[in-house]
């Protein structure tokens, strides 16, 4: 009776540890450093084999084989975020400061254009491929503005009200925007430019981040006061899971080959969520990280994701000039 007790015991614990060793787990790899230019960080892109990373007046263009500054876009006005337009070799920034679209070269890092844009604080950007248009976020005046990626030209207004945040595209006709004011993932139609629904994210606050699972049509909203992850059907907008995470939250990222989400939390981590079903999240792991380190992207190909920021000075509170990079995380072997 004992042995065959020991021995159901030996089968349970053999296989707990091949469970617990299918579980994926992040550990730091590398940093890079730039230190040319100062000031705040915002979104960064992921485009072919380039980094891109926003600072304070500037985009570093960073080589991901080599890991090394190819390029500098400077002179920009409290830059934000990043799109990129491959078929058209063309890239799009949002200065905040000025609402200007600044239009560059993605081969050549060269601005080719600038597109003053109505509203206050352009800050998220993102293009559409279905609709070929790219859409900034205005998060101080509560609406969107539709740029033709062909022609540069403003095609379109989209009033939502509150402050938009981060945007996701399901590459069919709909665009998700999260609103932190209202509470809400809002979704336009990208090519009428208008608003097809308001999916509530209450009793969960002030979202920030947002991705997609486009095959499984769920969005991930990322709740900086609440602290939260909520799960969204992207149809029929019911909630379908709420996890918890880390104070400060910015990014959030979806990696579909993975089943996972990242969620970059100011305070110092990342909550990784593993996807178990359309219908069944768990955290795994909190990585620690570097505290500020709030905006993420992910390499599709080595899974390796990526935070910027930099260390502060004694206040706690002022980035120490010249301590500016991106650490890149990547799997333990």
């Amino acid at each position: 009776m004992k042995q065959a007790f020991l021995l159901i015991w030996a089968v349970l614990v053999i296989g707990q540890n091949q469970v617990s060793a299918q579980i994926p787990t992040f550990q730091f790899l590398n940093k890079i450093n730039l230190p040319s230019g100062d000031g705040k960080w915002d979104y960064m892109n992921i485009d072919r084999e380039n980094l891109y990373v926003s600072h304070g007046d500037r985009i570093h263009v960073v080589n991901l084989k080599t890991s090394q500054q190819i390029g500098e876009i400077d002179s920009l006005k409290g830059v934000h975020g990043i799109a990129i337009v491959n078929s058209l070799n063309k890239g799009y920034i949002t200065n905040g400061t000025n609402n200007a679209i600044t239009v560059f070269d993605n081969t050549t890092f060269k601005v080719i254009n600038t597109i003053m844009v109505e509203g206050k604080k352009a800050d998220a950007i993102l293009f559409d491929k279905f609709s070929q248009r790219v859409f900034v976020f205005n998060n101080g005046s509560g609406n969107a503005i539709a740029i033709d990626v062909k022609t540069d030209k403003v095609v379109g207004k989209i009033e939502m009200g509150g402050a938009p945040e981060f945007a996701a595209t399901n590459e069919k006709g709909s665009i998700f925007n999260n609103n932190e004011d209202t509470h809400e993932v809002i979704e336009i139609d990208s090519k009428t430019l208008t608003i097809k629904n308001r999916f509530s994210l209450m009793p969960n606050e002030v979202p920030t981040g947002l991705a997609i699972d486009v095959k499984h049509n769920r969005l991930f909203s990322v709740c900086r006061k609440t602290k939260t992850l909520v799960v969204l059907d992207a149809i029929s907008g019911k909630i379908v899971s709420t996890l918890p995470i880390g104070a400060g939250v910015d990014g959030v990222i979806y990696d579909e080959a993975l089943g996972l989400i990242f969620s970059s939390n100011g305070e110092g981590n990342v909550t990784i969520i593993q996807q178990k079903s359309n219908d069944s999240y768990e955290v795994i792991q909190t990585l620690n990280t570097v505290k500020g380190q709030k905006t993420i992207v992910f390499n599709p190909k080595t899974h390796h994701i990526f935070l910027s920021g930099a260390d502060y000075s004694a206040d706690g509170k002022t980035p120490a000039s010249g301590t500016f990079g991106v650490s890149v995380y990547g799997l333990t072997k």
